[in-house]
């Protein structure tokens, strides 16, 4: 529907980098698509696309971590909004360290978590992946983050 598309593209919501990993394999991608969707228990969705290298490695893992970026690290999202999996290794061009179940951790995020899998559910051109968060870490407050708006411009690395 046009009225519901105009609406939506005005709104600018937070855009977060899920990372994950599965056997030998580490990936990561810009989500714009994420919502918790329950306070208790806690759960949060993120939606990621099925062209994404991002979802075929995560179809084979059991967690995610979702990371907020602050603005000031902008180049993080550009990175892995912009880049594919599929001919870029984007750990090798950022900081990160192993995580809880292995999971790559960016060292520039504002605040992180992990989510084990519950389910996955296809919402159209994407796949939801509810979490159950398990670890992470959060400042005490944060700066600008990297929103919608920042990243308007973005080449995807495919399309959606």
């Amino acid at each position: 529907m046009e009225a519901s598309e105009k609406l939506l593209s005005m709104l600018d919501y937070p855009m977060y980098v899920v990372t994950t990993s599965a056997g030998d394999k580490r990936a990561g991608c810009l989500v714009g698509f994420t919502s918790q969707v329950s306070i208790g228990p806690p759960r949060f969705m993120v939606g990621l696309s099925e062209k994404n290298h991002t979802y075929r490695v995560a179809c084979d893992a059991t967690h995610l971590a979702v990371h907020l970026l602050p603005r000031r690290h902008s180049e993080l999202a550009r990175l892995f909004g912009s880049e594919t999996g599929d001919r870029t290794d984007k750990f090798a061009r950022t900081a990160w360290h192993e995580g809880p179940h292995g999971l790559p951790i960016l060292e520039d995020a504002a605040g992180w978590f992990v989510g084990e899998v519950l389910s996955r559910y296809d919402v159209g051109d994407h796949v939801g992946f509810l979490l159950q968060p398990v670890e992470g870490d959060a400042p005490d407050t944060f700066d600008q983050l990297v929103t919608f708006a920042d990243v308007r411009d973005l080449e995807p690395g495919h399309e959606a």
